[in-house]
This record gives structure tokens, sequence and C-alpha cells, in this order.
């Protein structure tokens, strides 16, 4: 690519939420896109999202939003509890949408990619295609190996390189959306850590059937050293987590027996939600997150995007939301930018604070919130809480979520 097109030819190394959002948006800045997944089949099962004002204004930006929004439940009701059942606060949804000019919405993960790769032409997301190589941006030949940062060269397009058949891609920008196991990541970054456990792992599924009495759009409740909360969907099933403290590695035999026996006593309609779910549809992991800030989200003509770049833990809601922030601002950047370089320069300039701030606030509103376990602290937190004037509830969540999307505009040929 010479200096002052404003597209090009780009490939995005990972098909989840930011990788398909990257391809949309560059699309819409004129580039030339390939999107490659890894696994063989879309991994889509078993959870929802919580897509808060900033991400559904990122996918109006794209041209997704209207068909998020009509697979979508907007989150009106709902709020914080304690087990028993009492109310620490109340979510009044209606209002921050009238405030953001957005709404709050639940989708399952499934329906949301769905929409994403449709927005995509026929061919342009390649699936079963594991990147193993990424040459021409350092001097290291392959993807298990280490590399200099400083060895950069981009007077030529970088090539990438996929295991199935030996395929070999040249293009004037690689995006790594590779997700928080970042092969892209560790090799452009070989001096950082990689993510860390945050103390907190996740049981989640979506209800096989429809749950009667669930009369909250979403809602969270915090015991000690434990969360559980629901995502509802438009057809009324809906998504649960139960986030509890634990060692990392922790797995049961049973899952769900597990998840019941934890919350056996808990307020309804947690029973409910869990007599709904099938065994086989619970899964598990740990919560992991990048607690080390990358120094950059760039390296020559590698742009890191999502969890690749600042992996978070759950507890804003804000992950998948910053993932599709990221994409389109890098879009925006590359159909204004001069070159490559520069619009790079940009993307990482506008998004590195923005999103390493919400990922060091999330892991404290986890540290006050669901990981909070000492009995004094935990009364202490809710007392705080029953006493914060709603108002300024509200404001802690446009903190995050009052954003505003750069519009794409691509440059003329």
């Amino acid at each position: 690519m010479s200096s002052g097109m404003g597209s090009g030819s780009a490939v995005v190394v990972g098909g989840g939420i930011g990788g398909l959002a990257a391809g949309i948006g560059l699309r819409l800045a004129g580039w030339d896109v390939t999107v490659l997944e890894r696994a063989a089949v879309p991994d889509d099962a078993g959870a929802g999202i919580s897509l808060a004002a900033n991400g559904m204004r990122a996918l109006a930006a794209l041209g997704v939003g209207e068909a998020v929004e009509a697979a979508s439940r907007r989150q009106y009701t709902g709020g914080t509890r304690t087990p028993d059942g009492r109310r620490l606060a109340v979510m009044d949804g209606q209002a921050l949408e009238r405030e953001l000019g957005a709404p709050i919405v639940g989708i399952p993960r499934a329906a949301l990619h769905r929409i994403l790769r449709e927005a995509l032409p026929a061919g342009s997301l390649v699936i079963g295609a594991e990147v193993t190589e990424v040459t021409d941006v350092t001097g290291t030949a392959d993807m298990t190996g280490t590399a200099d940062t400083a060895d950069v060269d981009t007077s030529r397009p970088t090539r990438v390189r996929v295991a199935h058949g030996d395929t070999v891609l040249d293009a004037d920008l690689v995006v790594a959306a590779d997700g928080i196991n970042s092969r892209v990541r560790r090799r452009l970054f070989p001096a950082h850590p990689g993510p860390a456990y945050s103390g907190s792992t996740v049981l989640r599924a979506i209800t096989e059937r429809p749950v009667d009495g669930l009369t909250a759009d979403f809602e969270l409740t915090w015991g000690h050293g434990a969360e559980f909360g629901h995502i509802a969907f438009p057809d009324g099933t809906a998504e649960w987590h139960a986030v509890l403290n634990a060692p990392a590695g922790v797995r049961y035999r049973d899952p769900l027996t597990e998840v019941r026996r934890r919350f056996a006593r808990w307020h309804e309609p947690i029973p409910a939600l869990l007599a709904a779910t099938r065994p086989e549809a619970v899964l598990h992991h740990d919560v992991n997150e990048l607690v080390t800030p990358l120094p950059s989200y760039v390296a020559g003509r590698v742009a890191l995007l999502g969890d690749a770049a600042h992996a978070m833990t759950p507890h804003l809601g804000q992950g998948a939301c910053q993932a599709l922030e990221d994409a389109v601002t890098l879009a925006a950047a590359l159909a204004e930018g001069r070159t490559v370089e520069d619009a790079l320069t940009r993307y990482d300039a506008v998004r590195r604070p923005r999103s390493q701030t919400v990922a060091r606030d999330a892991r404290r509103a986890g540290r006050m919130g669901q990981q909070l376990a000492n009995p004094l602290a935990v009364g202490l937190r809710n007392a705080a809480i029953r006493l914060t004037p709603p108002g300024v509830m509200v404001r802690t969540v446009l903190k995050h979520a009052d954003w505003s999307p750069p519009r794409i505009t691509p440059r003329a040929a």
C-alpha cells in the first residue's frame, strides 16, 4: 500500500466479536478484508451478552445496530440484590436510554455472531484457518518464537501464513483479534507476562426453556465471594452466570449440581433458572485478564484489538463493548489516515488510554462487588449502595457507556 491511499488489503486474525466487527469496519472504510478464524466450527454456544450504549453505538456505526436491536431484549428492569432478595439498587434502563440515546440490551452471543458474520460478504470469513506465521513485522519466523519489536520492516506487505493448505496471504495490515491468549501478541511483545488469573471462576448456561416468573431483564445478586446474575432474552429464555472465588483450575464433576448446591437458598428466580437448565449446557472457565497493560497496541502494520489488547474482567460488562469501540476507531483511523502507520499511531493513542482505564475499573469493581468475601466488608458495601443517590449510580454507569463513535468515511481512490 502506498502512502496517501485510504484502502488496501487487510487480514484479521480471529473471528469473534472483535474480529468480525473489525472486518465489517474495514470494509466500510474501503479495505479488502479476509477474516481468519482458527476454529473449524464457530464457537457461539452457551452464553449471552449485555451490550451497553457504547457497544450499541459502535454496532450502529458498523451498520448492524438495527439487526442487533431486533434480536435483543432491552434491559429496562432489574438491578442488584442480596441473596435473601433484598434490593440494593434498582435499574432504570429507560432513564439510561434517554440519557445516552441508546439502549442497554441482552442478546445470545450466537445471535450477535450470526448478525456480524452475515454482514460480511461470502468468502471473506475463512473458518478453520490457523495462522502459524506473521513475517515482515519482526525477524522471527513462527508464531511460537520470540520477537524484537524494534526490528520492524514497514516497507513491504505483512505476510500471514495459514496452516491449512500452507496458504500465504500478503496484507497491508494485520489485525490481531485472536483473544486473551493471543499468539500474535505473544510474538510482538515477548517480555509481556500475558494473562493472569483474576481469582474468580465462572459457570454459565442458557436455559433450555422460558423461565416462569422471570420479570427482571437483567439482575445481579452479590453474596460473600459469589455472584449470580441473569440476562433475559426476547423468547423468555435467559442466560445465567455464577461467579465464584476459587483457586485457578478448579473443576466440578457435575457443574450444575454444584451450582444448585451453592445457590440453593438464594432468592427466586435463581432456583427456577437452574431448574430450566440442562446439565450438558453448563460451561465453566476461569476469569483471566491482562493485569499488566501493554505498552502499545500496534507494532509495524499489526494492530491488536479486543481481548488480545486489553482482556478485562466482566464486572463492568464492557469487554465486548470495548472490542467494538476498537473496531470502529481502527476503521475510522484507517479511512482518514495519510498512511497505515499514521492511522495505527492514532488508533493506539485513542484506544489504549480508554480501554486500559476501563479494564482497571472493571478489576476494582470486582474487588468491591462479587469478590468481596469478608462479612463486615460486605455489610458496609451493601449499606453504602443503599445510601447512594440514584443520580450517582446513573453517573457511574454513564462513565463508561457515554461514548460516541467516530465516522467511518472512506477516502476517494
